[in-house]
């Protein structure tokens, strides 16, 4: 399993570029903005798209969902608590405010456990609401993508609509401090002093969770 880290030009958003080189089928974790570099990537790393993977529904992370959908005939997937809010006027009006498109409905509702197949990678859906109802991270052996419900020393916000703080570090303690320490953490904004982190770092020095 390959994974590349795309740092986007706005909100300091990641999207991920998840690629199984035996395959050659790859998935886009949260394309928002800069579509074109991002397609760039895909087709310098040799990957057919067949997975677009929203960790929730927020236009800093969809915005560029259709794009890709249109170019590489990818399935889009959400988790079922966020899917009605992914095709809603405000997230439409707000991912065009972002310079992005509103995002069509998902192709595929996720719910807590499902496996995402991208050839021979397989990622483990991981309900971890607070930042929204819907809010999910991605697992496989060694890496863990957080989208927005951890960061490197920070945690997502909570006092937007949908949110729960209390549900957010309930959360990060039972679906992602229990992983096993060396899990990479990919998050979904650069909002610390490192790009990526660990789960045993989090969970010692986050000063938000302890």
């Amino acid at each position: 399993m390959k994974v590349t880290q795309i740092k986007l030009s706005r909100m300091d958003t990641f999207c991920y570029l998840v690629g199984d080189e035996v395959s050659g089928k790859g998935a886009l974790i949260d394309p928002a903005f800069d579509v074109p570099r991002i397609l760039e990537t895909v087709r310098a790393a040799g990957l057919s798209i067949t997975h677009v993977i929203n960790t929730h529904h927020h236009a800093d992370h969809t915005a560029g969902n259709a794009e890709v959908l249109r170019a590489t005939g990818a399935r889009l997937c959400i988790h079922k608590q966020d899917a009605p809010a992914l095709v809603k006027l405000t997230g439409r009006t707000f991912a065009r405010v972002l310079g992005g498109k509103g995002s069509p409905a998902a192709h595929v509702l996720l719910t807590d456990g499902d496996i995402v197949r991208i050839g021979a990678i397989m990622l483990t859906v991981l309900h971890t609401p607070g930042h929204t109802p819907g809010g999910i991270c991605l697992y496989a052996t060694g890496h863990v993508f957080t989208g927005d419900t951890l960061f490197v020393g920070a945690v997502g916000r909570s006092d937007m609509s949908g949110g729960d703080g209390r549900q957010l570090i309930e959360s990060i303690h039972t679906k992602i401090y229990t992983l096993p320490g060396e899990t990479i953490v990919w998050p979904g904004h650069d909002y610390g002093d490192a790009p990526h982190s660990t789960v045993a770092a989090e969970r010692e020095s986050n000063p938000f969770t302890r």
